[in-house]
């Protein structure tokens, strides 16, 4: 019978086995802080054996670097004792959605999901701070006091005289943005699949660094775009110099090799030139210029249209085709001379048989993609408000180029753009894409409209207008039912449409951060030697429901928060099913042990019980036998 952890993955631990498995001889050991013999590495050895050439000292190289990059990249690694915990009451169908809204800071946020979301979502969507010194609202422990700071980046000369900066201010100001946006995209790399991208907003402010550090975490093989935003459409009256009317969006894959792009729709305007003026049973097709500029042998001949005029190539080209070529084409009807029969050779070019849509680009025009008035507009069509919000047109392009289903994660998500995309585009295509919002409760400017309407918090703005945006898009999809049904509409468009609403999910569970539901004596036993009775009853904290336990071993164990819950009362005590038998779990003080067997006879993959609910070590050895004996293969946790 294990321990559960109930902390996130330490992954000091699980890079330090990695770098042992490939350099054995590199391993030593060393003292922590508290005098503990650990394993370490011997980087001098670990840097020798990655070179080519004799290392002696340090050697000037190409990278990017910045005061608190290694504290940055410390926090990464390091696990924390937090957890999530439900909101029934602020979620929409809980038990039954598969979106998830998780409020809290977005890093901690992160490091909670690390085993349950590894290598599972497909896209990412972020919209960071710009770092324009009005919107940088996190405050992360990796910031250094002034002193360490100036003496890191050299403020002051040998003699302890003051060197000359042109502002220090700016300085850091940049190196503490560095820092959250590094540890942020390091625990996010690793949620992303083999075939996930990751798409950033950023302005110019920024979009150096961005770069630099996004080539870092993801590889620079694995940029694939800075694509061009046009966020507005009248220059800035007011602007000192060029009116900046474009962001920028950088999109990195995990692997570029894994990740195939999907085409775009065709607009009705290009599809214009497609006709099927012969009705050819190929269906439509366009002309296309029969000349070339080539210079072959037998490219020259004359052609013959089947009203008897002869044709040559213009001036200074000859024919695409081979004489050969051109009469086998010629015999499968791929020839057009016009109406007349008299006119130009053309080639006819099939819709069926080119390319089924247009490979995006990396230019985003406002007409195509919506500006940030239309995401201003879109808001107000629902009755919210909300500085600069992105429109969803633009995500829902970016939806479309990404993926049809998955898991789509937003870990600044703000008004919740990228959750309205998500379903708008769902009930359109049919698609099956879930989404994670995660959004820090800031505070709204007491003078703010938003304020004033009563959301005290950026997060309460997103999950109204997830509430208000399902209920549109619902209502919108009724609405098209009814009118198919008043009109003569194929069978397969209204099965279509039952069959979207069917798979419509406007709902998300509503998850809060915390301190873990464990006490501290859950994670140092070792330091309470002296133990009060009621100390010894339970390693919980007293005001944790089981809802919430289950919660944090659903994380602990890996598994997706998503899952369908089903609670059952079985004799005296409350049992969890998480995805039928994958997960059973049992949170009561007072076990009843007849529930036991008909546990075990439902084999399940996990069982989960609190060490509180056995008296001794009599109870715990007769529970696992009976597993032993009914379901071999079962799991058995405590916490």
């Amino acid at each position: 019978m294990e321990k559960l952890k109930m902390q996130s993955p330490d992954k000091i631990d699980e890079n330090l086995a990695k770098i042992a498995k490939v350099f054995p001889h590199v391993i030593t050991e060393s003292k922590d802080q508290e005098g503990n013999i650990t394993k370490a590495i011997d980087f001098d050895l670990l840097k020798q054996s990655l070179s080519s050439v004799l290392v002696e000292d340090e050697a000037e190289r190409y990278r990017l670097d910045w005061p608190g990059k290694k504290a940055s990249l410390l926090k990464a690694n390091t696990p924390i004792n937090k957890t999530l915990r439900p909101c029934r009451e602020e979620s929409v169908n809980f038990d039954t959605t598969e979106n998830l809204y998780l409020e809290g800071d977005n890093f901690q946020v992160l490091k909670i999901l690390q085993e349950s979301y590894l290598n599972k979502v497909k896209m990412i969507y972020i919209d960071p701070p710009y770092n324009t010194g009005k919107d940088f609202v996190y405050t992360d422990k990796f910031k250094i006091d002034k002193d360490e700071y100036e003496e890191e980046i050299g403020l002051y000369d040998e003699e302890g005289g003051r060197l000359f900066k042109n502002t220090d201010t700016n300085g850091r100001f940049h190196s503490d943005w560095l820092s959250m946006m590094y540890q942020r995209l390091i625990v996010a790399r690793d949620l992303l699949k083999d075939d996930g991208v990751i798409f950033i907003s950023i302005d110019d402010n920024e979009v150096h660094n961005l770069r630099k550090i996004c080539d870092e975490v993801f590889g620079e093989e694995n940029f694939v775009s800075n694509m061009i935003w046009q966020k507005k459409n009248s220059p800035q009256n007011d602007a000192k110099t060029i009116s900046s009317n474009h962001d920028h969006i950088l999109l990195y894959s995990k692997s570029v090799n894994n990740y195939k792009f999907e085409l775009l729709e065709r607009t009705p305007e290009q599809l214009k030139k497609f006709k099927n003026l012969d009705n050819d049973p190929r269906g439509p097709w366009s002309s296309g210029d029969l000349s070339s500029k080539t210079k072959a042998k037998n490219h020259s001949y004359p052609i013959t249209s089947p009203g008897g005029k002869v044709f040559y190539p213009p001036k200074g080209r000859q024919w695409a085709p081979s004489y050969e070529t051109f009469l086998t084409l010629l015999k499968d009807n791929r020839i057009y001379f016009g109406i007349d029969n008299n006119s130009q050779p053309k080639h006819k070019q099939f819709l069926n048989e080119i390319q089924q849509g247009i490979v995006p680009t990396s230019i985003l025009l406002s007409e195509i993609v919506g500006s940030n008035t239309n995401g201003i507009k879109e808001l107000r069509a629902i009755n919210l408000v909300f500085d600069s919000p992105k429109p969803s047109r633009l995500i829902k392009h970016l939806l479309k180029i990404s993926c049809k289903k998955g898991i789509i994660l937003d870990f600044f998500s703000g008004s919740a753009t990228t959750a309205h995309a998500v379903m708008q585009l769902n009930a359109k295509d049919g698609g099956k894409r879930k989404f994670i919002m995660v959004q820090l409760p800031e505070k709204t400017d007491e003078s703010s409209e938003a304020y004033k309407a009563g959301y005290k918090t950026i997060s309460d703005i997103g999950k109204e207008r997830i509430r208000r945006a399902g209920k549109q898009i619902l209502d919108e999809l009724k609405a098209e039912q009814t009118k198919a049904g008043d009109k003569l509409f194929e069978d397969d468009k209204a099965q279509e449409l039952e069959s979207k609403l069917a798979n419509l999910d406007i709902g998300f569970r509503v998850y809060k951060t915390d301190s873990s539901n464990m006490k501290d004596v859950y994670y140092h036993p070792n330091d309470y030697e002296q133990m009060t009775v009621e100390d010894l009853v339970s390693n919980t904290k007293e005001d944790r429901s089981p809802e919430d336990l289950l919660t944090q071993v659903i994380l602990d164990l890996g598994l997706e928060l998503n899952l369908p819950i089903e609670k059952r009362r079985i004799k005296k005590n409350d049992v969890y099913f998480v995805l039928h038998n994958s997960l059973v779990a049992c949170f009561d003080d007072e076990l009843d042990f007849d529930i036991v067997d008909e546990i075990a006879k439902i084999k399940p993959l996990r069982v989960v019980f609190k060490d509180a609910s056995f008296r001794d070590d009599k109870d715990r050895i007769n529970l696992e036998s009976r597993f032993k004996r009914l379901s071999p293969d079962t799991l058995i946790k405590v916490l």
